[in-house]
């Protein structure tokens, strides 16, 4: 598996959890725990992708616009992410903003693949993107336990 088949397999999970999110009863159990877990998965998948992926092509020129963009929009998620945490989630305005979150979620990844990935395959050497795969996997574990800790 290489780095970008990595990363569309956290975006396949990510989308897959926004459905049953969707779906799911508001202010049931099963949305809460549906909640939690799509909260790691992007907190912890944003953390590494920026650490393993974005960090090698922001050292490229041809990197720096895509790269900035994609940060930006993580940092628009992870926003939407703590006022969501803050909100009662049986609440309409609940459903409101996470459709909203789902939509970044979704625009965010669907470019990432159709036009991101392509020029970081451009612009990263083989070795680069080996590198960043191992990179990923390591950050992304170690952010999935430091979430888990915090949630205890």
């Amino acid at each position: 598996m290489d780095i970008y088949k990595r990363l569309e397999k956290d975006h396949d999970k990510q989308r897959e959890l926004i459905k049953s999110i969707k779906a799911s009863k508001p202010g049931s159990e099963k949305r809460a725990a549906l909640w939690t877990d799509i909260k790691v998965e992007l907190e912890a998948h944003a953390s590494a992708e920026e650490q393993a992926f974005y960090s090698k092509l922001m050292a490229k020129p041809d990197g720096t616009d895509d790269t900035r963009h994609a940060v930006e929009e993580h940092q628009q998620m992870h926003e939407m992410i703590e006022k969501l945490d803050a909100m009662d989630q049986s609440a309409d305005v609940w459903d409101d903003l996470f459709g909203e979150l789902a939509h970044k979620v979704t625009h965010h990844v669907d470019e990432e693949e159709d036009e991101f990935f392509p020029a970081a395959k451009d612009t990263l050497s083989d070795a680069q993107e080996t590198k960043a795969l191992k990179e990923f996997n390591d950050r992304k574990d170690a952010e999935i336990q430091k979430q888990e800790e915090l949630a205890d």
